[in-house]
Formats: C-alpha cells, sequence, structure tokens
C-alpha cells in the first residue's frame, strides 16, 4: 500500500507539472495580443493544443491510475486513463495508457491463459488517496503472496456494481470484460454490430470504442471527428461525462433531432405520424413533391418587355424543364440551367420578332444583337417573377413545411390525416430526416454567396494594394530625405518588394480556428470519421438515410437490442437497417452478461416478453440481491406511488419513477422536489421519465407506475433500469405475466 502510495503521489507530481506548464503556456499564448497572422495562427493552434492537453489532465484527476501488471519477466508496467512519460531524456513511460496494446492483458488475461502476466492488481483510490488493491496471482506457481489477493477476481467489478448511481454514467474501464474489451479493440473498417439485451454494458462499450478508435487513429479521427448519436436529450446528458473522463473531449454527441443545422426537433410526434414520416418511401413522396414546385403555365404566363408581350406557354416551358432535369442536378443548383433555357426562349421570340426580314425570312441580327437582347431581358423584372414562379428557389425547411400541411395526394388519406399539420408548428424528431433528405434534393443555388465573396476578395485586395502603395510612398519620400551616396539606401526592403496585394490581402483572412466537432455539428455534408448509434434498433429507415450521408465509408458501430423496439417507425431488424447500404458486408457480435441487472428483476422482465415470445432468452445476471420485485395495486394512484417512493428513495443514489407521459402532472404535484420534462434533473435523487426516456439509463432503484398502458418492448425497458430494487404500483389490470411473476406488498 505504501509503494503503491508513493508511485501515485509521483504520477500526481508529474501532472500538476504539466498542467502549470500547459496553463502557462497557454497564459503567455494569449498575452501576445495583436500580432502578425503567422504569428496569430501558430498561436491558436498552440492554445487549441494545450487546452485540450488541459482539458484531458483536469479530466482524469482523481482516477488516474487504476491497476498494474507484473510480468514473468520482472518488468511491471501501470495502467492508467492516459499515458504519461516522465521529465527525462528518454521520455520514459511511467503510466501506460489502457488503450495501449501493452495493456491488453490487464483485461485479458486469466489463469489458463495469462499472456505473460505474474499478477494483475487492481488500484482503487479516492482522490489521491490508495484505499484498497486486489491482486490476482495468474502464475500459480508463484509463492510470493502480498495479503491483497482476490481469490475469484470478482471484488473490483462487484464493488462498482453495487456502487450508488449519481445519475451519471461512469466509465468502465477499471472492469472492462474480455468479451467486451474484444468489441472495444474490433478493426477500424465496416459496420460492427453490437447487440446486447439490458444491463450487458453495450452503451459503456461503444463509448469506450469511441475513445479507443481515438487513440488508435488520432490523426484520422482528429480531421473528420467521430459521431455519437443517442436516442433523446437525457440520455446524452447522463453519457456525457464518460469519454471527458477517459481523456477525450473531441466528440460529437447528437441525437437525430440535433443533425440538420439550424433545427433543433422540440415537438413531438403521434405514433403514426412518426411512422409514416419515417417510412423509406418518403424519399420518393419528397422527390415527387419537388417535382411539382417545377411548374408549367396554366395555360400561359404574359411578359412584357419593349412596348411587347411575350407569351411562355406550356409547350415552350416543358421544353426548358424537360433539358434542366436531364441534367439531373439538385433542384436549385438546375435553376441557374432553367433560367438558361428561358431566357434563350425569349430572345429566339424577341429576335424573330424584330428581326425576320420580310421579304426572305431570314433573320437579319448577329450575335451581338442576340446577346443584347438577352442581357435586356436579364434586366426585366417580369422574366424573373415568371422564373420564380416556374423554378423556384426552395429551402428544406419551406418545402417539408409546405408538404406537412398539405400531404394530399401524395400518401394514402389515412396517412396524410396522421402527419398534416399547420406550416408554423414546431419541428420534431422524425421531421429532421424529412429536411435532411429535401436538402439532398434541392442542394443550394450558391452563386450569389460566391458574388459576395468575390467582391469582399476584391475589396481586401484592393485595400492591401493600398497599404502597399503607401509603403511604397513612404520609402521612396524616406529615400530622397538621404544623402545622396548613401550605400544602404538601395539595400532596405518594403512589404512591397517581396508580396503582392492578393498574397498580402489572403494573410488577413481569419482562419476557422473552432473544434472538429463543433464544424462538423454546423455543416450538413460533414463525413465523419466513424459513427457509433445507440439504440440504433429504433431509428427509423429515413434516419439511417441521413446517418448514411454522414458516413461514405460505412465505417460504424451500431448498438442495440431488437428485443426493446419501441418507435413505431423503428427498423428493429439489423439485416433491414444494413441491406440496402453494405449488403451482408457488416459483422454482428452479441453481449449475453448482464452485468447491471440483478437475477431477481431479470426474471420478471423475462417473463413479460415470454408472454409474448416464449423463445425470448434474456442475458444472463452475474448477481443477485435476495430482494424481489413488489407489486401493489390501489385505487389513489397519485397517493400510492408517493408513498412508495417515501419507501424506496436510497439515502444515496438514484430513485426513477417511469410513468405514462399522461400521468405526469398529477404525479409530480404529489411528490416533492422531482423533476420531469424533456431534459429531466438525472442528479436529482427522485427523477420522473417515461418509459422512452428512461431507455439506456440505469437507477438503484425503479418504481414503475401502471404498467397495463405500455406495450411490451417500453414494460420490459422500464423493468430493466434498476440495479438493486424494483416496485410496482397499479390502478388499472397490469399484464398477467407481470402480476404472477411480483411479490404482493
Amino acid at each position: 500500500m505504501r509503494q503503491e502510495q508513493e508511485f501515485i503521489d509521483g504520477l500526481y507530481e508529474r501532472v500538476d507539472a504539466l498542467r502549470g506548464d500547459t496553463e502557462t503556456s497557454v497564459a503567455n499564448a494569449l498575452a501576445q495580443g495583436h500580432t502578425p497572422l503567422q504569428a496569430r495562427l501558430e498561436r491558436d493552434v498552440l492554445v487549441a493544443e494545450r487546452s485540450g492537453l488541459l482539458a484531458a489532465l483536469n479530466a482524469v484527476d482523481g482516477s488516474l491510475c487504476f491497476g498494474r501488471i507484473d510480468l514473468a519477466s520482472g518488468h511491471s508496467h501501470h495502467i492508467g486513463r492516459i499515458g504519461l512519460r516522465a521529465d527525462d531524456t528518454d521520455r520514459t513511460p511511467i503510466l501506460i495508457d489502457w488503450r495501449a496494446e501493452v495493456a491488453r492483458p490487464f483485461y485479458l488475461a486469466t489463469g489458463h491463459t495469462p499472456m505473460g502476466l505474474r499478477r494483475r492488481r487492481h488500484i482503487s483510490t479516492d482522490g489521491r488517496r490508495v484505499t484498497a488493491l486486489h491482486d490476482e496471482i495468474l502464475d500459480l506457481g508463484d509463492r510470493e503472496r502480498t495479503g491483497h489477493e482476490d481469490p475469484s477476481g470478482d471484488a473490483v467489478l462487484l464493488a462498482a456494481l453495487n456502487s450508488a448511481r449519481t445519475g451519471r454514467m461512469s466509465d468502465i474501464v477499471r472492469t472492462i470484460q474480455a468479451d467486451q474489451d474484444r468489441i472495444i479493440r474490433a478493426p477500424h473498417r465496416g459496420v460492427l454490430v453490437v447487440e446486447g439485451g439490458p444491463g450487458t454494458g453495450k452503451t459503456a462499450v461503444a463509448l469506450h470504442r469511441a475513445a479507443y478508435l481515438l487513440y488508435e487513429h488520432r490523426e484520422l479521427l482528429a480531421r473528420r471527428a467521430v459521431l455519437i448519436v443517442g436516442p433523446n436529450p437525457a440520455f446524452l446528458g447522463y453519457i456525457g461525462e464518460v469519454l471527458p473522463s477517459l481523456g477525450e473531449t473531441g466528440v460529437l454527441l447528437a441525437t437525430v433531432g440535433e443533425l440538420f443545422p439550424g433545427v433543433r426537433a422540440t415537438a413531438a410526434d403521434t405514433p403514426e405520424a412518426a411512422a409514416v414520416k419515417g417510412r423509406a418511401g418518403m424519399a420518393d413522396v419528397l422527390a415527387r413533391a419537388v417535382r411539382d414546385r417545377q411548374a408549367l403555365p396554366d395555360p400561359v404566363i404574359a411578359i412584357e418587355h419593349d412596348r411587347d408581350v411575350l407569351l411562355l406557354d406550356d409547350g415552350l416551358v416543358n421544353v426548358a424543364r424537360e433539358r434542366t432535369r436531364a441534367a439531373k442536378l439538385p433542384h436549385n443548383e438546375a435553376r441557374e440551367h432553367f433560367e438558361g433555357h428561358i431566357l434563350n426562349t425569349l430572345t429566339d421570340m424577341v429576335a424573330e420578332r424584330i428581326g425576320t426580314d420580310p421579304y426572305d425570312g431570314s433573320n437579319l441580327l448577329d450575335a451581338s444583337d442576340l446577346t443584347q437582347i438577352r442581357d435586356e431581358l436579364a434586366e426585366n423584372p417580369g422574366v424573373w417573377s415568371a422564373i420564380d414562379l416556374l423554378w423556384p428557389r426552395l429551402t428544406p425547411q419551406r418545402l417539408v413545411a409546405d408538404f406537412l400541411a398539405h400531404p394530399e395526394g401524395y400518401v394514402s388519406d389515412e396517412d396524410a390525416a396522421a402527419i398534416r399539420r399547420p406550416v408554423t408548428r414546431a419541428w420534431t424528431t422524425a421531421d429532421v430526416p424529412l429536411l435532411d433528405e429535401a436538402a439532398e434534393l434541392l442542394g443550394e443555388d450558391d452563386r450569389a454567396a460566391r458574388a459576395h465573396a468575390a467582391r469582399e476578395r476584391e475589396a481586401r485586395v484592393s485595400y492591401a494594394q493600398g497599404v502597399l502603395d503607401v509603403s511604397y510612398a513612404s520609402r521612396t519620400y524616406e529615400f530622397e530625405d538621404k544623402e545622396d551616396g548613401d550605400p544602404d539606401a538601395s539595400e532596405v526592403l518594403s512589404a512591397h518588394d517581396i508580396i503582392d496585394a492578393e498574397r498580402f490581402a489572403e494573410r488577413q483572412e481569419e482562419a476557422d480556428h473552432r473544434s472538429t466537432a463543433e464544424r462538423a455539428a454546423a455543416d450538413r455534408t460533414w463525413a465523419f470519421g466513424h459513427i457509433i448509434v445507440d439504440e440504433a434498433q429504433e431509428l427509423s429507415p429515413m434516419a439511417w438515410r441521413l446517418l448514411m450521408r454522414r458516413s461514405p465509408t460505412r465505417s460504424m458501430t451500431l448498438v442495440g437490442d431488437p428485443a426493446q423496439t419501441a418507435e413505431a417507425g423503428g427498423v428493429g431488424s439489423w439485416s433491414e437497417i444494413l441491406q440496402p447500404y453494405v449488403g451482408d458486408r457488416w459483422e454482428h457480435t452479441r453481449l449475453g452478461v448482464n452485468y447491471r441487472t440483478p437475477s431477481e428483476i431479470m426474471d420478471v422482465a423475462a417473463a413479460v416478453v415470454r408472454a409474448v415470445d416464449p423463445g425470448f432468452d434474456p442475458p444472463r445476471s452475474v448477481r443477485s440481491t435476495g430482494v424481489r420485485p413488489w407489486g401493489r395495486a390501489t385505487g389513489d394512484l397519485p397517493g400510492a406511488v408517493a408513498e412508495a417512493v417515501r419507501e424506496m428513495a436510497p439515502a444515496e443514489g438514484r430513485l426513477a419513477v417511469i410513468a405514462p407521459r399522461a400521468l405526469h402532472r398529477s404525479l409530480a404535484a404529489r411528490l416533492e422536489g422531482v423533476t420531469a420534462g424533456a431534459e429531466p434533473d438525472l442528479a436529482r435523487s427522485v427523477v420522473l421519465l417515461d418509459p422512452r426516456q428512461s431507455k439506456g439509463l440505469e437507477f438503484d432503484s425503479v418504481l414503475v407506475v401502471e404498467p397495463g398502458r405500455y406495450g411490451t418492448s417500453d414494460l420490459y425497458v422500464a423493468l430493466t433500469r434498476a440495479t438493486q430494487r424494483l416496485g410496482v404500483v397499479y390502478a388499472g389490470k397490469p399484464p398477467k405475466a407481470l402480476a404472477e411473476a411480483l411479490t404482493p406488498s
């Protein structure tokens, strides 16, 4: 214990020294103030790098080192959340990053396959103080004992599983199991599907896989970023501290409803509406909606021009429309072609009227005359009004909002009734894939933006030339002031001698110093280096179209459990999700051990699912608490819930009340200090959730309210959130299988 404490003290001395040096270098860089552009760029890069290091050092403080491996060769290595090197000429490693290959035996070695290890030691700390050691002897012939032997090797794992929850997911870096380690370190290529029931640690595995990939492929993923997609904001808040605790801060976490820049989904769909919007066929529906905006005159459009009237009929416009469509460009990008066809058509009309020889019918106008006519037409507001009517510029928001306000004719009457809503309604999560699809169909007419950028650049170059002219004039005046024959006069160089105006202007352009994750979040077309999707079975086909656009290399880790599919638009089948994009070129692995849910609770949850699926095979629980889940019927539901909360609320840890959303207001009125809503505070001791919000979360105790109102998947999720105790309260009739499995209370 004393030796390990001395080692830990030495580690933190090194961390404190690094932190001090880093803070000083950042402060000195920021204090430079106004500097030339090159120096400013170097300063910003240094600040970004050092700030990232500082964030990593701060994040791991208090839990830096958690293990040690002693090799049969006599060498030993300490394992930690980040790697550290000594401040010597050899940069000697003093702490091995858990992701390094040399650390892998810490997770995989067994007595049967020791992988060259003599001893594995788990080091428990409280802040910077060593509190316990747990040694596993892997070389059975080794007679050296320390007094800290753990015969089963499970003490650290069980302590972590039984510890009180905090409302935030903690990393599992100290207790990664062999089956989890193999998934975390799986090769970085293609699509990997990780299936696992409740409590198997699939979310934690996915997060640690993100950290591992960032370690192994830093150069690539630092440029392209890793995207982690979660089911709801509460879940993202719950997992938000895991990656920083592993020294990684550059990952983008988002829900599907946050993946269209400038739009945040705040409204909710009915299950029927979400299912309709999520169908793959909606891509064709939106494509038809775009084509319908490429209109024909009814019957003609009259354009006044030069004391004459030009008539655009449907035949002429249809020729222009079909020629434009033949270019197979997105709608807004194709508009430039349509404009050209219409202007050419109108130019031919005018030329025919004013330039035709009355005797032989030939046209007397030459190319310059035709160009002049076309330029005059291009300045006619009536021409542009006609083009706007026939081929309007569209935004994804306008197209989707108009479609949802008037879906008749595009979908069945039943589906139209489900999705119809006012144009002013807020966006829902199911709308975001529609917006993304619309953006693909429309493209962006960036001519105005390019023209604006060109004008700004021209202004910068003009200003730069003015500065250089002043520099030249100043030098000329200075030379004229010098005495004749000064030998140094001709050797003096000024700015205009070594740089021209265009390059000088480029140096004044501001560089984009946002983090990779920030730039990715603002760019709809960003291609991520790797995407991790949690609760992947819940995503609709349209949501998968969005995500596949973000991953052109198809480098993805998908995590989920088809048995927990609850969303009406969810696909639920891995082959159905992936076949359209990668065929059968994907790997599937399954986690079958339940670390979270005690066997007593898992037996109850499994009975509910087996009532509708007799072949259901749940994950195997590794522990038992001896506490049976209980059920209680009542005629006063809010009162019974309040009483149960008083009974179950832990002295430390967290209690979740999981109830249908329709009951939240009446229950919250009886539960003092309980939070609810779209983004509940999970750090509170008691929190009120609906079943969908509870997906992926875990609590010490769970109280399920009115289970008869849940579907099987939602009920299965709600019943498997507890690590210690489960209670069920109901006024209505619960499912028969659940009532029979519970202990009456």
